[in-house]
C-alpha cells in the first residue's frame, strides 16, 4: 500500500517536474512495492475453523499440550515462504509423496473428547488413502509427543480428519 502510494507520487512528481518528490517516490516507492508484491505472492492464508470453537473448547485450551497449542497458532496465522501448512510435518510422517500429491490442511476444529481438549486437523487427501493415514497413526502419536492420543477418521470425499486428543 505504502509502496504503491510512493510510486504513484514519484510518477506524478516526474510528470510535473518536481525532482525531490520524484526521487523519493522512485527510490523508496518501487522497492517497497516490489517487496510487498513478493510477500503477497509467498503468502499462505490461515486455515479456517470448520466451525467456531465453543466456549467449552476455548476453556479446554488450558489443558492443551504445547504441541497442540503451537500447531493451532501456526495454522491459524498468515505464513510467508511456506508451500503449505504442516508441509514438513507431513513429509516427516511419510504422508507427502510429492508436492503435487501432498495432503492439504483445509480446516481445523477444537472440541472436547470425554472432557479432554482435542484439536482436529482436516485434510483434503486425494492422493494419500485413509489406510495409509491409519497405518501412520502410531508414528503420529510419537511424533506429536507425549500425552497425545491420535485418532484418524474418514470424512468422505477424500477428506481425512486427524484428532490430536490430550491424554
Amino acid at each position: 500500500m505504502v509502496g504503491s502510494l510512493l510510486t504513484v507520487v514519484g510518477v506524478v512528481a516526474y510528470a510535473t517536474g518536481n525532482a525531490t518528490l520524484n526521487l523519493a517516490g522512485f527510490f523508496y516507492g518501487v522497492p517497497l512495492l516490489l517487496g510487498g508484491l513478493a510477500l503477497k505472492a509467498a503468502e499462505l492464508k490461515p486455515v479456517p475453523y470448520r466451525e467456531a470453537p465453543t466456549a467449552e473448547a476455548i476453556a479446554g485450551r488450558a489443558q492443551a499440550t504445547p504441541v497442540q497449542t503451537q500447531i493451532r497458532k501456526d495454522v491459524s496465522r498468515y505464513c510467508y515462504g511456506q508451500a503449505a501448512h504442516l508441509d514438513s510435518t507431513l513429509a516427516s510422517l511419510g504422508l507427502s509423496p510429492s508436492d503435487t500429491e501432498r495432503p492439504v490442511l483445509v480446516a481445523i476444529a477444537e472440541t472436547l473428547t470425554d472432557g479432554a481438549y482435542t484439536l482436529v486437523l482436516e485434510f483434503d487427501s486425494p492422493a494419500v488413502p485413509l489406510e495409509v493415514w491409519q497405518a501412520k497413526q502410531a508414528k503420529m502419536r510419537t511424533f506429536f509427543g507425549p500425552n497425545i492420543r491420535v485418532a484418524v477418521m474418514d470424512q468422505g470425499n477424500d477428506r481425512v480428519a486427524v484428532a490430536l486428543i490430550r491424554e
